[in-house]
């Protein structure tokens, strides 16, 4: 299999976990041999790694699939990720694109390129629900000198009321610690003095992998990322407010190179909307931990999403999830409506 002399482009929508997947399928084709180029140059091969958290994303995900076709007529459009799992593959044929990938199917990349290019051979579609086991996949450069993002966990089992995301990335499946540490300690070589350890619902980790507790096996994680020589910061992705406990915000603060950045996902503030949303939490479970966070952590940076509008959300609805929003004291908000 050859992509030699092939123009191949990336663009990535959505969360640190498709910027992950991205680097892995920028070194399958360069392995390949192909020629990697800006989004923005002509190319022989257009991929466009697509998110569906949202409709603003779903449209995006269009947008950049249409450009890519205006771009280079001539050149094979490719869809791959979230957006592409949940749309039917006709509709997505019919705008033009020439090949669908899934999540799973990312990983293989460069060789469906490849295989592609010379006879037109398309991959057999893999069910994302029945995937059960973290299939491997590793990233041996970044292009940020002293930052890598690290996927550590794919999937999620929450099932929230207004979510896609479980039926596009699949039950949680965890990264063995083992092999983490090979990627940090392989990037830390390279200069890489920065990681993020990111998962499409992190919290979750190690929960397919042991009998201990979720808590009990991120901060294992942590723990051991943070002794391989050379690494300096540590970021957590997103997390859910009920792993934040006191035992958990007591040992993460012996950790020095954690950086006190902690991005608590709330959607409201309302605890009817909660309910409905299917978010197992109630606003002041929440508050109790961003209140843990600033007993162990020096004015800690809290972060979180918030939907309004949730359909069935009354005006006292709002006006709960507002004021409870207000008393928290957040560095930084993202609003969805």
């Amino acid at each position: 299999m050859s992509l030699e002399g092939v123009r191949v482009a990336f663009h990535t929508l959505g969360c640190k976990v498709n910027l992950y997947e991205t680097g892995v399928m920028t070194e399958e084709v360069r392995a390949l041999g192909a020629d990697v180029v800006g989004f923005q140059e002509e190319a022989d091969v257009y991929v466009v790694n697509t998110c569906s958290v949202t409709n603003i994303a779903d449209r995006k995900s269009r947008q950049m699939l249409h450009r890519a076709r205006k771009a280079n007529p001539k050149a094979l459009v490719v869809a791959c990720g979230c957006y592409a799992e949940a749309e039917e593959a006709e509709a997505l044929l019919s705008t033009g694109v020439d090949l669908i990938l899934g999540n799973e199917e990312k990983k293989h990349c460069g060789e469906i390129l490849a295989a592609f290019l010379k006879d037109g051979t398309v991959p057999v579609r893999i069910d994302i629900g029945r995937v059960s086991k973290y299939t491997e996949e590793t990233l041996t450069a970044v292009f940020d000198h002293t930052r890598a993002d690290l996927k550590v966990q794919d999937g999620c089992n929450q099932f929230c009321s207004y979510c896609i995301i479980p039926y596009v990335r699949g039950r949680v499946r965890s990264k063995a610690i083992p092999d983490v540490l090979k990627e940090v300690e392989a990037l830390s070589r390279q200069g890489i003095r920065e990681f993020v350890l990111s998962g499409i619902h992190l919290s979750s980790y190690g929960q397919d992998l042991s009998t201990k507790e979720n808590v009990v096996m991120l901060l294992d994680l942590i723990r051991a990322v943070a002794s391989v020589p050379g690494v300096e910061r540590i970021r957590l992705g997103s997390l859910e407010p009920r792993i934040v406990t006191e035992a958990f915000a007591a040992e993460l603060s012996k950790i020095p190179s954690i950086c006190p950045h902690f991005h608590l996902s709330l959607q409201s503030g309302d605890e009817e909307t909660l309910k409905r949303m299917n978010r197992h939490y109630t606003p002041e479970e929440y508050r109790a931990g961003c209140a843990i966070l600033r007993r162990y952590f020096d004015d800690p940076a809290i972060t979180t999403d918030v939907i309004v509008g949730f359909p069935g959300e009354t005006e006292e609805a709002f006006r709960s999830s507002y004021e409870f929003v207000k008393s928290i004291g957040f560095y930084e908000l993202h609003v969805f409506q």
